[in-house]
């Protein structure tokens, strides 16, 4: 390998600037520099360019994917985590000590169609090939990226707090946005949560509105301590610069004001798996009265060592948030919730068209409407058991509405989601 190159120090140093003024001030000297270093970047190195984290790869260590994106299989010990200052001497964790005991039969919430079609759910990026044991997939932050940059100090950062579903204020409703149709429960100590997620690809009616369905592990008030573990997918245009329902994970520990990040975009959450990356593109989706696929996703806080784990489907366990990023959630959540969320710019004045799970309502059913099924949460013993008191939220059922149920096959669940903008929602 070669010696860092200049594009890779000038992204990490603005990532890494400790001021709002360095951050704002020299941003637009940084992006011009860099573009200009990658620009003359020679064919034998490559940095990442993922943000908070300056790292070097070869060509041979890299995939690129239908989608255009392209994965680096960065050495496990040189992931981007590791810049984080109190994870210089981490001692790395390869697995769980404990998985969480109760898990429904992974035949009905695996990553397959639920039509009988048994077709794994894969990433795009798997069809040119998959890293190598001992590495991590980190999607690369590319040039262009940038462009699309307004503000380094958001860049890869959410702007408003999760939905409290325990205080609406009506007159703040379009402040930021952001809308949900959720499902949550609260009032007890909870130690993780699980899903199985239907994925679609929603349509996004301008670039710097998103549309995602995840799950939310909380802990706190909902003021500036509020701490928050996310997974889920997602469909970002702002973010990853295209319409792709993408895998995506978020944590925090400040109600989103200067602590975590999306993915891995800065230091914080461990990878440990070779075959997932994060950010990338999900693929199959389900289809309008076609097949259904979903994704299961399951977060939860080992009993010994007091990380959070999250795994995907029934094989992949991806990594782990250390407890001491958080101060609630170095005990334990106090809410769980999982949903919807759109960003509603009332572009034009009116309501947004940006649709929210399938763009369907709750009511159209399977095939149709976009749901989450067998939602479990982790108690004080490990063990994966049916939610209790699950309480529904919205701000505008006419945009976005929830309804929830309990059956044999899906256990507790519930479908979500809408088109936005309508008659009913002008």
């Amino acid at each position: 390998m070669d010696s860092l190159s200049e594009e890779s120090k000038l992204l990490y140093h603005m990532i890494m600037s400790e001021t709002d003024e360095i951050y704002e001030a020299k941003f637009a000297s940084y992006r011009a520099r860099a573009l200009a270093a990658a620009a003359t970047a020679t064919s034998k190195t490559r940095s990442t360019t993922t943000l908070g984290a300056s790292r070097e790869y070869c060509h041979a260590m890299s995939k690129q994917s239908p989608d255009g994106d392209i994965i680096d299989c960065m050495h496990i010990s040189h992931q981007p985590a590791f810049d984080h200052p109190l994870l210089k001497n981490h001692t790395l964790q390869l697995r769980p000590a404990y998985h969480p005991e109760g898990l429904y039969d992974d035949a009905k919430s695996s990553l397959a169609s639920d039509n009988g079609d048994k077709k794994p759910m894969l990433q795009l990026w798997h069809q040119n090939g998959r890293c190598k044991e001992g590495t991590v997939p980190i999607r690369r932050t590319k040039k262009e990226d940038l462009f699309r940059v307004s503000s380094m100090r958001r860049y890869g950062r959410k702007q408003h707090p999760a939905p409290n579903p325990m205080s609406v204020d009506l007159t703040m409703l379009n402040e930021g946005g952001h809308q949900h149709a959720i499902a949550y429960v609260e009032g007890d100590k909870y130690y993780g949560a699980k899903a199985t997620i239907n994925v679609w690809e929603p349509k996004i009616q301008q670039p710097n509105e998103f549309s995602l369905s995840q799950l939310w592990i909380l802990g706190g008030s909902f003021g500036a301590d509020l701490n928050s573990i996310e997974a889920g997918w997602q469909v970002s245009p702002d973010l990853y610069g295209d319409n792709n329902t993408r895998l995506f994970t978020y944590w925090t520990s400040d109600a989103y004001q200067a602590t975590g990040c999306y993915n891995i975009l800065c230091s914080g959450f461990i990878q440990v798996n070779s075959e997932i990356a994060m950010g990338a593109s999900i693929f199959p989706i389900s289809n309008l009265a076609g097949s259904q696929y979903g994704i299961s996703i399951l977060i939860w806080k080992d009993p010994k060592e007091g990380n959070w784990w999250m795994q995907f489907g029934k094989e992949y366990v991806l990594g782990y948030w250390p407890s001491f990023l958080f101060s609630y959630l170095a005990d334990s959540a106090s809410m769980i919730e999982w949903g919807g969320e759109v960003v509603n710019l009332e572009p034009d004045g009116a309501h947004t068209s940006t649709q929210m799970g399938s763009g369907r309502f709750p009511e159209e059913g399977f095939g149709k409407s976009s749901y989450f099924k067998n939602i479990q949460v982790v108690d004080s013993t490990n063990q994966l058991k049916a939610p209790k008191g699950v309480g529904t939220f919205t701000e505008q059922s006419n945009c976005y509405d929830v309804q929830n149920g309990n059956n044999g096959d899906w256990g507790t669940y519930f479908y979500y989601g809408g088109p936005g903008k309508n008659s009913n929602c002008p």
